[in-house]
């Protein structure tokens, strides 16, 4: 058995109150699950999902505010005013950035932009930054993807007579900044959907300012939002909809210039943003100034374009370079500790541009809310990031021990921090008491939720792409993952380093292939003609114009016995497989069993104090089957692992015939006195008989009391009484050796499952998967 390393949880909703009237729509019933899943349950609705217009976005109208701030930019602009964009340095704040200042062009506005530094001033509008708009002659700043806490910025402003018009989408704290005016969607009570990326606010205050719904700026829109991990669904999936279909056949020469770069070619989906646009953008203000990244959307240069491209690859490759080697020091770092709940890492150094893609790293691979910290012993502090688990609110947890910080901000699953470097190990106790107070074992798993178990002969090319109609995936809207049972028809590492799984499926001549990139470990856990849970998303693999299905791997479990087979290997590689089961007994070879640090037994030793063992490892054969049988009912191993060697085969030696015994009885008769050293070799070597072929035919007329043995002198009983040969103790003994050999060691895979199939019985037939197929 192997257990999921994730907690999964399957879908299941009644589909009783979905319209039956969707057949004008061609929907399949696949998709018409999915979408129940979803909450799209009405024609209209599905109809809305399926095809997002721009026609149903909301109106900007609905914005508080909004008016206000358009007529305070056109007045700025009809009087010459010189005014300000104040962005962010992440892809969402970028693209803001740029959207506003594409707008605020077209109107013929004076502009420009800032965006602060993230290592020298921070997130968020500043004192010296607002001073500086100031002597430059700035009259109006307007702030996207920013501003909602800058309270103290935002009086600043007022005392040096500039305006300011804050445009943002995050958190809303117990007060707003006095300023001119906030356009806010949860500022805005008439405003239908409050989850609008910071980019999301800046088009629609662009869209007011221009008039009119400005289709060319939805590539931005599409990136901002999509790598800012808000909720796809409403306005945003209408906007990254028609977004993505803009970006892949833009004339933008910036966003040209980043699809090349990325190996961006045709169709753009939500995964070339997440996994090649966001983070290219998002690098050169981890590691920079963010100001690159606007000057590339902005350009109308091709040449231009490509020359800062091409330097943003460099720097998201060195940006790549620093994360894996933080990684690497921060697990070595997590090597010299004993394991806590919560992860907390802290050397000198460390680039804290990084170190919340250092901190999701480390929580994935260990499932334990992580901080990165970077120590800046000069200044007596440690500055840095931290990522969550789903059980684990990390904002509400760190507001507990509030005091401890300089700064803080954050939500439920990631967070900033600046503390003192004497409140490092007070905050790691803090939080290793109060997850230890919440949270369970299970609690630390991840948890995915199941759509759907197909059966492999279902799974098709049409069936990938009816699904793919639901995309853009994210959040609120993920994408589906399925489960699967078979039994492997192939399995085998991949990758230079063997650190990848693919397995191949085939039902009904229909071929699945599964791929887990980071699963070859699992690899030596898999066992012949035994069935596999896989959960993964489905895609299709194109290779040379040919199209194929497949599976891409996110967990994997067995959940029956499982039989592994070591027979003959002297030294089969037990360590992995022992660190990985909770309870672990050994048979046979008590000294292998003490170096491998495992508890041993021997077959005839009492078992009854335990039971539901884990795991198995058998180093020798048992000298009764009847033995074994008792064994297993007694302890009911979950993995039975086979390790025993057979150096002197018994089955593998000749077994006398009766023709053979009547032979050597005959030569004793006549003889009557038989010296073992002088007549036994030359009788044996007529015959073609081994040393222990005589030997054992001797022992069974000794045991049988045929003949009687003194010294090295044997002689023939006159009279003896007759007995069958299967009366002789060594007889039965070699009979029944050989009967182990035979069923235990030179048995194929097939027999060996089955004989021990018999023998657990305690474990019953797997229970059904219960199906939640489509």
């Amino acid at each position: 058995m192997l257990a999921s390393k994730a907690n999964w949880n399957f879908i299941e909703q009644e589909i009783a109150n979905v319209e039956r009237d969707n057949d004008s729509l061609s929907i399949s019933p696949i998709i018409e699950k999915l979408l129940v899943q979803r909450g799209v349950t009405t024609k209209q609705a599905v109809s809305k999902f399926l095809k997002p217009d721009l026609e149903d976005l909301h109106s900007p109208d609905k914005l508080l505010s909004i008016d206000k701030a358009v007529k305070r930019v056109k007045l700025a602009i009809e009087q010459g005013e010189k005014l300000l964009v104040f962005g962010d340095y992440d892809a969402d704040g970028v693209t803001a950035t740029t959207v506003l200042i594409k707008a605020l062009q077209e109107l013929g506005a004076l502009c420009d932009y800032y965006i602060p530094n993230r290592f020298t001033e921070g997130y968020g509008p500043n004192e010296a930054a607002f001073r500086q708009a100031h002597r430059e002659g700035y009259t109006l700043i307007i702030t996207v993807d920013t501003g909602i806490a800058a309270m103290e910025e935002a009086k600043i402003a007022q005392e040096l007579g500039m305006d300011v018009i804050i445009t943002d989408h995050h958190e809303v704290q117990e007060n707003v900044p006095e300023c001119y005016a906030i356009i806010h969607p949860k500022c805005s009570p008439d405003y239908l959907f409050q989850e609008l990326a910071g980019v999301g606010v800046a088009f629609k205050f662009a869209q007011a300012l221009l008039g009119y719904l400005p289709k060319q700026l939805l590539s931005f829109v599409a990136i901002g939002t999509v790598a800012d991990l808000v909720p796809l669904v409403d306005e945003n999936r209408i906007l990254v909809y028609n977004g993505l279909k803009e970006l892949a056949n833009t004339t933008n020469p910036g966003l040209k210039a980043l699809k090349q770069t990325a190996n961006i070619n045709g169709n753009v989906t939500e995964e070339d943003v997440g996994f090649a646009i966001g983070p290219r953008l998002n690098a050169v203000g981890r590691l920079q100034s963010a100001d690159m990244a606007v000057e590339l959307m902005l350009t109308e240069d091709p040449q231009e374009a490509i020359t800062i491209a091409e330097e943003m690859e460099e720097i998201n490759s060195e940006r790549q370079q620093i994360v894996q080697k933080i990684v690497k020091e921060a697990e070595r770092l997590l090597s010299d500790k004993e394991q806590q709940d919560v992860i907390v890492v802290a050397k000198e150094g460390w680039n804290e541009g990084v170190l919340g893609i250092v901190a999701s790293k480390l929580v994935r691979k260990w499932d334990r809310p992580a901080i990165v910290l970077s120590i800046k012993p000069n200044e007596g502090i440690a500055k840095g990031s931290a990522r969550s688990i789903p059980a684990f609110d990390l904002f509400h947890n760190c507001m507990q021990v509030n005091h401890l910080f300089e700064q803080f901000g954050g939500h439920s699953q990631a967070a900033g921090m600046t503390l003192a470097l004497t409140n490092v190990q007070p905050l790691e106790l803090a939080l290793n008491k109060q997850i230890a107070q919440q949270l369970s074992e299970s609690d630390f798993k991840q948890e995915l939720n199941i759509h759907a178990t197909l059966p492999v002969s279902q799974i098709n090319i049409p069936l990938i792409k009816e699904i793919q109609q639901l995309a853009p995936f994210g959040m609120h809207n993920s994408k589906p993952l399925f489960h699967i049972k078979a039994i492997p028809e192939q399995s085998r590492q991949i990758g230079s380093m063997k650190n990848h799984l693919k397995l191949q499926f085939t039902e009904n001549n229909q071929q699945l292939d599964a791929i887990g990139f980071g699963f070859g470990e699992l690899y030596n856990y898999l066992t012949p003609h035994t069935p596999v849970n896989i959960v993964g998303e489905l895609s299709i693999n194109e290779w040379n114009g040919s199209q194929k299905p497949q599976l891409m791997i996110q967990d994997l479990s067995i959940d029956e016995w499982q039989l592994f087979d070591h027979r003959g290997k002297r030294q089969a590689n037990l360590n992995e497989f022992i660190h990985s089961y909770s309870s672990v007994f050994s048979i046979g070879d008590r000294t292998r069993a003490e170096s491998l640090g495992i508890p041993h037994k021997d077959y005839q030793d009492d078992w009854s104090s335990l039971e539901n063992v884990d795991t198995l490892i058998l180093f020798a054969l048992p000298s009764n089957l009847k033995d074994l049988e008792a064994l297993l009912k007694q302890i009911k191993p979950k993995n039975i692992h086979l390790c025993y060697y057979v150096k002197d085969s018994i089955y593998l030696r000749a077994f006398p015939s009766r023709d053979d015994f009547k032979k050597m009885y005959i030569f004793l008769q006549q003889k009557k006195v038989v010296s073992i050293d002088k007549d036994l070799p030359p009788f044996a070597q007529t015959n073609g008989w081994s040393k222990d072929k005589l030997l054992f035919l001797i022992h069974v007329f000794y045991e049988l009391h045929f003949i009687q043995i003194e010294g090295r002198i044997i002689q023939v009983e006159e009279k003896p009484l007759k007995k069958d040969l299967q009366e002789s103790a060594t007889y039965q003994k070699r009979l029944q050796q050989a009967e182990i050999e035979r069923k235990l060691y030179y048995s194929n895979y097939e027999q060996l499952k089955k004989h021990f199939t018999n023998c657990m019985e305690h474990l019953g037939s797997p229970k059904e998967e219960q199906s939640y197929g489509l």
